[in-house]
């Protein structure tokens, strides 16, 4: 039984669902929270839910699961994001994070040419 939250859009008996990045796609058997069934799942909602014909040890953390008819999830070739570093920033003002932390970290930044501290 996969578990995990609904972030967007809903999650109901029926539905066929993709799971990225194994591209693996099935149907929603049953929907359930705190061991009840629900008829369909919302947005914020923690639930797990049975798939037909999918073993427990195809569906690996942090695997997504979507609607297959409508916007399956699927694999980015790469993609930006913006990284809050208030916290790091804090610390390192304050002294509290080694020199060593610092150097790797600013080396995974380079890395990942997103920048050096």
């Amino acid at each position: 039984m996969p578990v995990g939250r609904v972030e967007t859009g809903i999650l109901k008996p029926g539905m066929v669902v993709t799971f990225s990045p194994a591209n693996i796609t099935t149907e929603v058997k049953s929907v359930e929270m705190h061991h009840e069934s629900l008829a369909e799942a919302l947005p914020g909602d923690n639930v797990g839910f049975n798939v037909k014909n999918v073993s427990v040890k195809e569906i690996k953390r942090g695997m997504v699961a979507g609607d297959s008819k409508n916007d399956p999830p699927k694999e980015a070739k790469n993609f930006k994001a913006q990284v809050g570093m208030i916290f790091l920033l804090l610390l390192t003002l304050s002294g509290v994070i080694p020199s060593k932390v610092l150097s790797d970290f600013s080396s995974c930044l380079a890395q990942h040419k997103l920048g050096n501290i």
